[in-house]
């Protein structure tokens, strides 16, 4: 397995150390039209209570997007993103969490940095170059993204000698972009981008070569949560493919990824905690026993819960809430 140098991520204030990765960025959008959520959060108060139930189901960050990628709908101008993320941010950066913001317009980095985001996340490849000039000014992390389709574009048919030598030249000459504007390393992300500009058996031939990407020496953020090469290989829709992410995210871990965007935190954090115990990462006490009313799921029997079958005495619980604390407590 590759890994980037043993180093910490800085995002402002924030310190990410890539030997307790990995981290968990869970997906918030702020958009009526996503792919994956067709607006099930559709206010200001919905949306602050989504992201706080992701950092109570276990994210380090919150990945808050202001603009759809999907390419049926035309871009949203600036202010209006501004408007929709920066409430967003204030609310969420006063409770403490830790955000990033979607966005390649240097106007939504740059009100996203002063309303509290840490980390700005280019889906674009660092289409206009002034986003790394924002990340540079502010102390924001940077994630600098593959994909050869321009933002809101989706490219029928696309074409490339080979996949992963195309993503790692463009990555090679974004990052030095992002360097020559002020970017230092210990703050920049680089994501292969899962079918962004590609598709989906060129997305498959990418990871499955991700050591490659993660060769260049930086944290690498895994984008795979319900994408469509895992919707074409288990024939299923967005919300049903918990399934093959899981599947995607255990073969990043284990080529070299850091950083995990999901929508499924908690479902995400539960695999890691068993993940990690079966490997041998943590320590198992000896006296892990299943706490009683785990045992089993309750029924309904003339109108009050009764728990089906007899309760174990004692027990502990396999927590999977923070696994960097080094053992399961």
């Amino acid at each position: 397995m590759t890994r980037a140098a043993a180093h910490i991520l800085v995002a402002r204030e924030r310190r990410f150390g890539l030997d307790a990765a990995p981290y968990l960025m869970g997906i918030l959008n702020a958009t009526p039209d996503s792919f994956s959520d067709a607006g099930d959060h559709p206010d200001l108060d919905a949306r602050i209570e989504r992201g706080l139930q992701l950092v109570r189901d276990g994210a380090d960050l919150l990945d808050i997007g202001g603009e759809s990628g999907v390419t049926n709908r035309p871009a949203v101008d600036p202010a209006a993103e501004i408007e929709r993320v920066v409430p967003l941010l204030e609310r969420l950066a006063a409770a403490g969490a830790a955000l990033s913001v979607d966005t390649y317009k240097p106007s939504v980095a740059q009100a996203a940095a002063a309303a509290g985001a840490v980390m700005i996340n280019d889906p674009s490849g660092l289409i206009d170059p002034d986003v790394a000039s924002v990340c540079a000014d502010s102390g924001t992390a940077l994630v600098v993204t593959h994909t050869r389709a321009r933002p809101k574009e989706k490219l029928h048919r696309p074409r490339y000698d080979d996949v992963v030598d195309d993503v790692k030249r463009f990555l090679g000459e974004r990052l030095e972009v992002a360097r020559a504007a002020g970017v230092p390393d210990d703050r920049l992300l680089v994501c292969p981008g899962p079918d962004l500009g590609k598709d989906p058996a060129q997305t498959i031939e990418l990871l499955a070569r991700l050591d490659e990407i993660a060769a260049l020496g930086l944290p690498v953020l895994l984008a795979v949560s319900r994408k469509d090469f895992v919707g074409a290989l288990t024939r299923r829709a967005p919300r049903d493919r918990l399934g093959g992410t899981l599947a995607a995210v255990a073969h990043g871990l284990d080529h070299g990824a850091h950083f995990l965007r999901v929508h499924d935190v908690a479902a995400t954090r539960d695999f890691l905690a068993v993940r990690a115990a079966l490997r041998g990462d943590v320590p198992v006490p000896a006296d892990l026993l299943l706490a009683d009313d785990l045992r089993r799921e309750a029924v309904k029997e003339e109108g009050q819960d009764v728990a089906k079958g007899a309760a174990l005495s004692g027990g502990g619980t396999l927590p999977g809430d923070r696994r960097r604390e080094g053992t399961l407590q």
